[in-house]
C-alpha cells in the first residue's frame, strides 16, 4: 500500500469507479440471509489471506460470507456513495482515518455495548483509540502500522556504520554510504511526521480545537529534513508525484542504502536485487531529532466496521469476533507480515519468528497517535504540497507551514484556532 497514493485520493475528493474481484462480483444492498458481504481494501499480497480467513471463520460459526476485494483508493467514496443509500458490505476494512469521519456522518454501527468491546484491554493502546469517537466505539483493530527505518545491511556493514538513532547521527555517517545515496527522503506528507514528531510538533490539538502545524517545533522538523538534502547526506525527489516510487527503485536496486518506510513494503523490497537475501534487509525505529525522540512515528492501520442498516448484523459481528481474534491476527501475521493489534498475538510463537513482525513490535509500542478527528484525512494534501515545495527550495519552512496552517483553518477546520 501506498500512503501517499490514498492521502491524494482522500484530499483530492476522489470516486473512481469501484473496483470488485472475486467470491461473486458487487453486493449492491447485501448478500443472501444471513450472508456476510466483506469489502476487503486490501492489496493482491494480502486478499488471499483475509479472504481465507474469512471463510474460515463463517464456516466455523455457521454462516456465509462473501468477500469482495475493492479498490482501495476507491474504497471510501465508495463506501459512502453506497452506504448513504442503504446498500454496501455488512463489514467494512476501513483505514484508521476513515472511522471518525464515517461515525460522524452515521454510516458505521455504533458497538458500545456489543460483546466485541465488552474488555478490549489485550489491544494495542494507540490503534484501539482510532475505533472511538465521542466517547463511543465504531470499530474494531484489524492490524496496525507505522514507520520505521529500512536499511541495507550489507552496505552498512561493509561502511562500518550502524543504523542511526538520530538525524544527526545519520548526517554523520552519510559520506561512507556514498553522500546524498546514504538516505531517500521522501516528499510526500505523511513521511514528513516522524520529522515533526521527533522536533515535539504535531498537526493539530484536536482536545484544544487549536492548529498547530506552523508551530515552532514543527519548523524546526522540516528543516532537519531539508538539511539532510543540503548536506548532501540524502536525495530527495523534485516533484510531488515521482517520489515514492524513485524511493522504492533506489532501495530495492541497492542504490540507496536507507529509507524510511512501513511493514506493507517489504513484500516490494525483496522483489529488488539487493534483497534477493531476505536476510540483508534491517529495521530499526525511525531517527530522532535526539535519541530520546528516535521512534516517533505515526500510527496507521485498519479498523473493522459494520455498516450502518446491514441487512446481516449478527453475522457480522460474529464475523469481526472471529477476524479480530488473536488466533486470526496470528495467521495474518504469520503469513503477511501485517502487525497484530493484540498483545497477545505478539506471544505467538510463529508470530516472533517473523522477522518483520519482531523489527516492528517496538516501534509499534511508541507509535505517535493521529489525531483521530473526522477531517484527519483532509490535513495531509495541504501539508504534502507544502513539504515537497520547501524541499525543492520553492519556500521557506514557516511561510510553508504558515500556508498550511491557512488552508486548515479556511477550508477544513474553521471551528479551531490558529495556534
Amino acid at each position: 500500500m501506498r500512503r501517499t497514493t490514498l492521502l491524494t485520493a482522500l484530499a483530492a475528493g476522489l470516486a473512481p469507479a469501484l473496483a470488485l474481484t472475486a467470491c461473486g462480483g458487487s453486493s449492491g444492498g447485501g448478500g443472501a440471509s444471513g450472508e456476510v458481504v466483506f469489502w476487503d481494501t486490501s492489496g493482491p499480497n494480502e486478499s488471499p489471506v483475509f479472504t481465507k480467513v474469512a471463510q474460515d471463520c463463517a464456516a466455523k460459526d455457521g454462516y456465509q460470507v462473501k468477500t469482495e476485494t475493492v479498490a482501495f483508493d476507491a474504497a471510501l467514496n465508495n463506501y459512502k456513495t453506497a452506504a448513504q443509500g442503504g446498500q454496501g458490505p455488512d463489514v467494512f476494512r476501513a483505514e484508521v482515518a476513515w472511522v471518525p469521519q464515517l461515525a460522524k456522518n452515521g454510516l458505521v454501527l455504533d458497538l458500545t455495548g456489543t460483546d466485541l468491546v465488552k474488555d478490549t484491554s489485550d489491544f494495542l493502546e494507540t490503534p484501539l483509540g482510532s475505533t472511538v469517537y465521542e466517547g463511543k466505539t465504531y470499530g474494531v483493530p484489524q492490524v496496525t502500522d507505522s514507520l520505521a527505518l529500512f536499511y541495507n545491511k550489507k552496505l552498512l556493514a561493509d561502511a562500518g556504520v550502524q543504523p542511526p538513532k538520530t538525524w544527526d547521527e545519520l548526517k554523520s555517517v552519510a559520506a561512507k554510504l556514498g553522500g546524498e545515496k546514504a538516505f531517500f527522503v521522501n516528499n510526500d506528507a505523511y513521511y514528513a511526521l516522524p520529522f515533526l514528531y521527533g522536533a515535539g510538533g504535531d498537526l493539530v490539538d484536536a482536545e484544544a480545537k487549536e492548529i498547530v502545524v506552523s508551530s515552532p517545533e514543527n519548523v524546526k522538523g522540516l528543516e532537519t529534513a531539508k538539511g539532510l538534502v543540503d548536506a548532501k547526506a540524502a536525495t530527495t525527489a523534485l516533484d510531488a508525484g515521482n517520489s515514492y516510487s524513485n524511493m522504492q527503485a533506489g532501495f530495492g536496486s541497492g542504490e540507496i542504502a536507507m529509507v524510511v518506510n512501513g511493514p506493507w513494503s517489504v513484500p516490494d523490497y525483496l522483489k529488488g536485487a539487493a534483497f534477493a537475501d531476505e536476510s540483508n534487509l534491517g529495521i530499526a525505529p525511525v531517527p530522532g531529532v535526539t535519541e530520546a525522540t528516535a521512534g516517533l512515528a505515526p500510527v496507521g492501520g485498519h479498523d473493522y466496521v459494520v455498516r450502518q442498516g446491514a441487512k446481516a448484523k449478527d453475522n457480522a459481528l460474529k464475523l469481526i469476533a472471529c477476524m479480530s481474534s488473536a488466533e486470526s491476527q496470528a495467521k495474518i501475521a504469520t503469513e503477511l507480515g501485517l502487525l497484530p493489534t493484540r498483545k497477545s498475538a505478539y506471544e505467538v510463537a510463529e508470530v516472533k519468528a517473523n522477522a518483520v513482525v519482531a523489527a516492528f513490535e517496538p516501534v509499534v509500542a511508541q507509535a505517535h497517535p493521529r489525531p483521530w478527528i473526522p477531517e484527519g484525512g483532509q490535513l495531509f494534501d495541504p501539508l504534502k504540497t507544502a513539504y515537497a515545495d520547501f524541499l525543492a527550495g520553492k519556500k521557506d519552512a514557516k511561510s510553508a507551514l504558515d500556508e498550511v496552517a491557512k488552508t486548515y483553518k479556511d477550508q477544513i477546520l474553521p471551528e479551531y484556532t490558529v495556534g
